[in-house]
C-alpha cells in the first residue's frame, strides 16, 4: 500500500487569523518501507515572517520571497500525494494549513479520512508520556542529531522512520530473527531454520529419486553422494 508522510512549516499557528504555508516536504513509503521518492517545496507566504516562527524553522521573509507562490505548486503537490493516505504528526495542525491554501484556490479540500495521525497513535501506544517527534526518535533510537531547526522534508524523514516503529512494521520484518535467535553461553548465537507448521508438498516424484539413485550407483564403489542418502537406502560395498 501506498503511503505518503507529510510534514509541513508555516508562518505560525492559525490559518485563519492569516497564518500561512511556507513549506511542504513529503516522503513516499510502499507497505512501510521508504521508496526513495519525495517531494519538498518552499513557499512564498506573501506576508512578513513572525519572530517566533523563524526561531522554530529559520526561514525568513527575505529567502521565501523569491520561492513560488503555493497556486505555482499545487497541481505537482497534489499529483504526488495522489489518493495516498497520509501519515502525519499532529495531522489537524499540518492539513488544516493545507486546506486553507486549497479554500483560497476554490479547490476541494482534503477529506480528514485519509489521514493517519501519529501523534495520536502515539498517545495510544505510550500513555502518559510526551510523544513528540524529537521523543519519538529518542524512543526508537532513531537518529536526529541533524534537526537543529525544523525542516519540513528531514521531519517527513524521520517520522517515516518513526510511523515503521510504531506501527511495528519493522518488528515484523525482523521477527524471524527475534523467535528464533538463542543466546548461548560465551555470547554465541544459534539461528535455527524455523519450521513450516505443515511441509510443502514433494515435488521429486518417486520415479525421479529411483533414476538418481540408479545414476549414483554408476559413479563407484564408494561415491561421496552415498553419505547423503537414508541409510536404509545406501548400496552396500
Amino acid at each position: 500500500m501506498r503511503e505518503i508522510v507529510l510534514d509541513t512549516e508555516t508562518t505560525g499557528l492559525d490559518p485563519l487569523r492569516g497564518d500561512r504555508l511556507v513549506e511542504i516536504g513529503c516522503v513516499e513509503i510502499f507497505n512501510r518501507m521508504p521508496t526513495g521518492q519525495s517531494y519538498h517545496v518552499y513557499i512564498n507566504p506573501q506576508r512578513d515572517m513572525p519572530a517566533e516562527a523563524f526561531a522554530v524553522h529559520g526561514l525568513s521573509s527575505e529567502f521565501l520571497s523569491t520561492k513560488p507562490l503555493f497556486a505555482e505548486v499545487v497541481e505537482e503537490f497534489l499529483a504526488f500525494i495522489s489518493d495516498a493516505p497520509l501519515v502525519i504528526h499532529n495531522a489537524s495542525f499540518d492539513i488544516g494549513f493545507i486546506n486553507a491554501e486549497l479554500d483560497r484556490l476554490k479547490l476541494a479540500a482534503i477529506p480528514r479520512e485519509r489521514l493517519v495521525d501519529t501523534l495520536l497513535l502515539a498517545r495510544r501506544k505510550h500513555p502518559g508520556v510526551s510523544n513528540r517527534l524529537d521523543d519519538l526518535c529518542s524512543r526508537y533510537a532513531i537518529d536526529n542529531s541533524r534537526r537543529t531547526k525544523h525542516g519540513a522534508l528531514l521531519d517527513a524523514e524521520l517520522l517515516a522512520e518513526v510511523y515503521v516503529d510504531l506501527v511495528g512494521a519493522r518488528q515484523s520484518q525482523l521477527i524471524l530473527t527475534q523467535d528464533s535467535q538463542e543466546i548461548r553461553l560465551g555470547g554465541s548465537i544459534d539461528t535455527p531454520r524455523r519450521q513450516r507448521e505443515v511441509p510443502l508438498v514433494a515435488r521429486v516424484t518417486d520415479a525421479e529419486r529411483e533414476a538418481h539413485r540408479a545414476f549414483v550407483a554408476t559413479l563407484g564403489d564408494k561415491p561421496i553422494w552415498n553419505e547423503y542418502l537414508p541409510e536404509s537406502v545406501t548400496p552396500s560395498a
